[in-house]
């Protein structure tokens, strides 16, 4: 074993026991482990005819009880089947949002701080063209002028998200090449490539990955309003989709209100964990948040 792989090691294992250590970050991890398996057994958990409009024969806006665990929609269909399956919707689309975001904003990022000049002015004024405006804004435009569907909505999210991610890494890219290793590996014969891929990204990936963390959420609500709005993937089911049916169907006017609660309940948590898991590992990639605890 090397001295490399060793400190490697030893940096991998006292991070592990400082996020164990970090209550609230296990808590969020519990959250998103929950959810997660959720997503995976959901199409064993609930039979495709309870999704069936046509198949569906519960009492109509059944309360708790009557109406099974979590009661019935307009249509008879268990809300807690549709909260389950609309698991997956939501988290396949936020973190496939969020991966194209980060992806295109440490890009972005880094080939700014890296190669300045006209190269950087370049991007910055992109950038700063998709920060001014509104995401969610153009994100409707785009939902609105593709065609719909999940991809639609993933693209949507995060073409019009990664602007905050390309100044985080841009900022933290001319801190890295500006200390004296990188110089020395440009003098030493390094090009673009090498100094990127070797210095800057292992340099940067954990910020990007704190950072992660934190916008998954932000695109699951993202999704959720996109969905609210009647631009999601049409026939899918997931929590946004169900707010709106909520809404349509005259739900809150008669009081339905276990029609409402599960998938708003269930956006709220998984959103809180996302964040609580990002607050830990900010805390645990930078020693001053965690001299501030």
């Amino acid at each position: 074993m090397t001295v490399a792989s060793g400190r490697r090691r030893a940096a991998l294992r006292a991070f592990t026991r400082g996020y164990l250590s970090h209550r609230a970050g296990m808590a969020g991890l519990v959250v998103l482990a929950v959810a997660l398996l959720v997503a995976v057994l959901a199409p064993l958990l609930v039979p495709a005819s309870a999704l069936s409009v046509v198949d569906a024969g519960g009492p109509i806006l059944a309360p708790p009880g009557s109406g099974g665990l979590l009661g019935t929609d307009e249509n008879g269909r268990s809300v807690l089947a549709l909260t389950l399956v609309g698991t997956r919707v939501s988290l396949v689309v936020g973190i496939a949002a969020t991966v194209l975001s980060v992806l295109l904003g440490s890009l972005v990022g880094m080939l700014a701080a890296h190669f300045g000049r006209v190269v950087s002015a370049v991007l910055m004024v992109v950038t700063d063209f998709f920060l001014v405006l509104p995401s969610l804004v153009l994100a409707i435009v785009l939902s609105t002028v593709l065609e719909r569907g999940l991809l639609t909505i993933v693209l949507a999210i995060g073409v019009t998200s990664w602007a905050s991610t390309a100044r985080l890494v841009r900022a933290q890219t001319l801190a890295v090449e500006a200390r004296p290793y990188i110089e020395r590996a440009t003098v030493l014969g390094g090009g673009h490539a090498h100094l990127l891929g070797k210095h800057v990204v292992p340099a940067v990936a954990p910020l990007v990955l704190a950072n992660t963390t934190l916008t998954v959420g932000s695109a699951i609500i993202a999704e959720s309003t996109l969905s609210f709005l009647g631009l999601g993937a049409p026939g899918s089911v997931s929590w946004g989709a169900m707010l709106r049916s909520a809404v349509e169907s005259g739900a809150i006017t008669a009081g339905a209100w276990w029609y409402l609660l599960p998938p708003g309940l269930a956006i709220v948590a998984v959103v809180l964990g996302f964040t609580l898991c990002g607050r830990a590992l900010e805390v645990q990639l930078n020693p001053a948040l965690a001299a501030r605890r």
